[in-house]
């Protein structure tokens, strides 16, 4: 059998090369690759049985995978591997694509690519597709992709304070956590979440959660008041529209 290894820290690949070559006697081909890109193009050239996958990589997410590969180029058995990604694992339960924490238990890494060889045994790999689709229309429901150096996090719109511009970049406000400094400009963010009516802008340069409005302030014009005490400036041409919808809201 056949296995890719991609994850870009080489000491966790070496620890599933390590695993698989101690405990799984069936693989006589161990490949590796570093990036999401490079993995894609072994997956593509030498046919693999099971891909082990890391999900937070720079540049590209493991769960970017799909915009890579076509269906029918999806026949092996996939097992993610992550370190922190909570709302993944959540979904992930809920499906047949398995997945292996940071750091790697013996047990339960002999125990996934045991269940991987069964499926392929079954003949189950052509399901995977479809698994994998299911796996990523949960993590899409309420929550938005956020491209963070490390790869992608997975954030509830409840979670969101507001969005800042910042040239061709946003940094988004996080409940309880650090900002996060985001590769997209505000209005990429704006048009995906046109649809949530939780979501405000104030100001060309703000996206606000309503959820976390504390006071409308009048002093040296009009400012929105955050939870977290942040002023954001009210635009002048949108104080009426504002008023309008604070009194359908609340």
């Amino acid at each position: 059998m056949k296995a890719i290894i991609i994850d870009d820290e080489n000491k966790s690949r070496k620890v599933i090369q390590t695993y698989l070559i101690e405990n799984c006697k069936d693989f006589d081909c161990i490949l590796e690759a570093e990036d999401l890109e490079s993995g894609v193009a072994l997956i593509k050239s030498e046919a693999p049985d099971v891909v082990f996958l890391d999900i937070e990589m720079p540049k590209y997410s493991g769960l970017q995978i799909l915009e890579f590969l076509q269906p029918e180029e999806v026949n092996f058995q996939l097992i993610f591997i992550t370190a922190y990604n909570e709302y993944a694992i959540q979904a992930f339960k809920l499906s047949a694509v398995d997945y292996l924490l940071k750091p790697l238990d013996k047990q339960e890494f002999i125990q996934a690519v045991a269940k991987a060889k069964q499926a392929i045994e079954s003949k189950e790999v052509s399901t995977q597709i479809e698994d994998l689709k299911r796996v990523f229309q949960q993590l899409a429901l309420n929550k938005i992709a956020l491209e963070i150096p490390k790869g992608i996090l997975f954030t509830s719109h409840d979670d969101i304070l507001y969005f800042e511009a910042d040239g061709m970049y946003t940094t988004v406000y996080l409940k309880g956590k650090e900002p996060q400094l985001i590769c997209k400009p505000l209005k990429h963010f704006a048009q995906q979440l046109e649809t949530k009516s939780v979501f405000y802008k104030p100001h060309r340069s703000y996206l606000i959660n309503l959820k976390y409005l504390k006071e409308l302030s009048k002093k040296d014009g009009f400012y929105l008041v955050m939870e977290n005490n942040k002023s954001i400036p009210l635009a002048k041409e949108k104080k009426d529209e504002f008023l309008i919808l604070i009194n359908d809201i609340f």
